[in-house]
C-alpha cells in the first residue's frame, strides 16, 4: 500500500504506478447476492449447471459487479492522509476485455493520471486495470474519477 501525506504528495505522484494490490475472491455466492441486489438474474451468471454448457464453461461476475469492487480493490493500492472524505464522481473509458469467472480472484493496479485542484480538495483521475487470476487479459479497465475532500465544499 502506498501512503500518501497529503493531496499535494498525491499530485507530485502524477505518472506513477500502484500496485499490483491483493487478490479480491469472487465466488458464486457474491454474484449471487449482485444479482439479487440488481435484479440481473441472467443465467450467465446464476445458474452454474446451465453455464457450464455456454460460452466460459461456467458462470461469470456480472461487469457492473466487477466495475462495482474497484473501490474496494483501490483502497487496498493507496491512502492520501488529510483526506476528509473521498468522493466517486464517476468513470471513464469503462470496458472489459474478458470475463471475471467466478470462482476466481480480482485485483487491481492503478496510474496516477491526473490530479487537480477543485473545490474543497482534488479531483484525480486514475487509469485502473483489473485481472484475474484465472486469465491472461484484464477483466476491466477504467479511468475513475474521485473528489478528496480536505474541507468542507462550499
Amino acid at each position: 500500500m502506498r501512503i500518501f501525506a497529503s493531496v499535494d504528495d498525491l499530485a507530485r505522484a502524477v505518472g506513477e504506478s500502484l500496485g499490483p494490490g491483493d487478490w479480491l475472491p469472487v465466488d458464486q455466492h457474491r454474484v449471487d447476492r449482485f444479482a439479487e441486489a440488481t435484479d440481473d438474474h441472467q443465467w450467465i451468471h446464476t445458474d452454474p449447471q446451465r453455464a457450464a454448457d455456454g460460452p466460459y464453461g461456467g458462470t461469470v461476475a456480472h461487469g457492473f459487479l466487477t466495475v462495482s469492487l474497484i473501490p474496494a480493490l483501490m483502497r487496498r493500492l493507496y491512502r492520501v492522509d488529510g483526506v476528509r472524505a473521498r468522493i466517486n464522481y464517476g468513470l471513464d473509458r469503462v470496458r472489459f476485455p474478458a470475463p471475471l469467472r467466478t470462482g476466481s480472484a480480482v485485483r487491481a493496479e492503478a496510474a496516477i493520471a491526473s490530479v487537480e485542484p477543485v473545490v474543497g480538495g482534488v479531483q484525480a483521475v486514475m487509469a485502473v486495470t483489473l485481472t484475474a487470476d484465472s486469465g491472461d487479459r484484464p477483466v476491466c479497465v477504467a479511468e475513475t474519477i474521485s473528489r478528496l475532500l480536505v474541507t468542507a465544499p462550499r
